[in-house]
């Protein structure tokens, strides 16, 4: 028997914000100052440091950073957000100009095949097995066992998935030139021929584009529907947060559907997408074109990027907006 894949509710979000408030840094800097004056200066230059902070400096302290960050939300599930967090952390830049909320818009559960997935992993030799999601590969390490000591031949959509393969000691032989299905069915090689077997676990939600582009090149795929895309439940306070949200960062079509449930359909944000699958989900939802951005190639790095642009048109949209008033 395998373990059953664990499975949060996801009903509370967190604020990440700066460490200290540019505000607090610079009253406990003004304390310093004042208790050095006093030990070295006359009673009269102490007393000239009590009075309040010119406009001038305050204004010059905030120079060098962002008086109106832009609010930005993570959708991704529960526990998933960590990596994107820390990369918008290491860009200093980008950092000092926005806050970021947590806002999980999806959550997992097994999917109605989940049960067959070790029984089938012995029921032949296959020629691949293919993993199209971090997801789908924490889903198949939980059955992994099955096969470890004979291990099948693994292939991953993209390098996230590759990553959280080999996290739970699982070997990837391929990874395409791009992430996504198509280039996936499109790269992957013929190695025994017509009928060249691939065992594909997948989300129940997942679009049929990777079987049906594998079988009209003579692949024989068999899916197995081992996990299931949920979209998770805002409590008020999630709710309330989300109205201060000037970008929405999206890294599959389930979480752009999750924002929208959640926030009333609210497509008043810019859209940093983590490739163009979510982007297609973002224009089919209706979102106005200028607000959607996407990254040539899916990743981390580009996401980031994305972000970075979306971020800009908000500062932009925001200024031209206080302009008009």
């Amino acid at each position: 028997a395998t373990d059953q894949p664990s499975m949060t509710t996801f009903t509370s979000y967190s604020l990440r914000s700066k460490p200290q408030s540019r505000c607090v840094a610079f009253c406990n800097l003004l304390f310093l100052v004042f208790l050095a004056s006093l030990a070295s200066q006359s009673d009269a230059f102490a007393s000239s440091m009590l009075q309040p902070p010119s406009t001038t400096t305050t204004t010059t302290l905030y120079a060098a950073n962002d008086d109106h960050p832009v609010i930005i939300a993570m959708t991704r599930e529960e526990g998933k957000n960590e990596k994107l967090l820390k990369k918008i952390q290491q860009d200093n830049q980008l950092w000092s100009q926005v806050d970021v909320i947590e806002l999980p818009c999806i959550a997992h559960a097994s999917g109605p095949d989940y049960d067959n997935l070790a029984s089938t992993l012995l029921s032949q030799k296959w020629n691949y097995v293919a993993i199209t999601s971090p997801e789908a590969a924490k889903v198949l390490a939980s059955a992994w066992d099955a096969v470890r000591d004979n291990p099948l031949p693994v292939v991953a959509v993209g390098k996230a998935t590759e990553t959280a393969l080999q996290d739970s000691g699982i070997p990837v032989t391929f990874v395409p030139s791009k992430a996504n299905a198509v280039t996936l069915a499109a790269e992957l090689e013929l190695v025994a021929g017509e009928g060249t077997s691939v065992l594909y676990p997948a989300s129940a939600k997942a679009k049929k584009t990777l079987e049906q582009n594998l079988s009209a090149r003579g692949f024989a795929v068999t899916r197995l529907n081992t996990y299931d895309t949920v979209t998770a439940t805002w409590d008020e306070d999630q709710v309330g947060a989300s109205k201060q949200v000037q970008v929405a960062c999206f890294a599959s079509p389930s979480s752009v559907k999750g924002w929208l449930q959640n926030t009333e359909n609210n497509k008043n944000v810019a859209a940093a997408c983590i490739g163009e699958t979510s982007a297609t989900a973002c224009r089919e939802q209706g979102w106005n074109e200028n607000q959607i951005f996407f990254p040539e190639a899916p990743g981390l790095e580009g996401w980031v990027e994305t972000i970075q642009n979306a971020m800009k048109a908000a500062k932009a949209q925001t200024s031209h907006s206080a302009s008009t008033i």
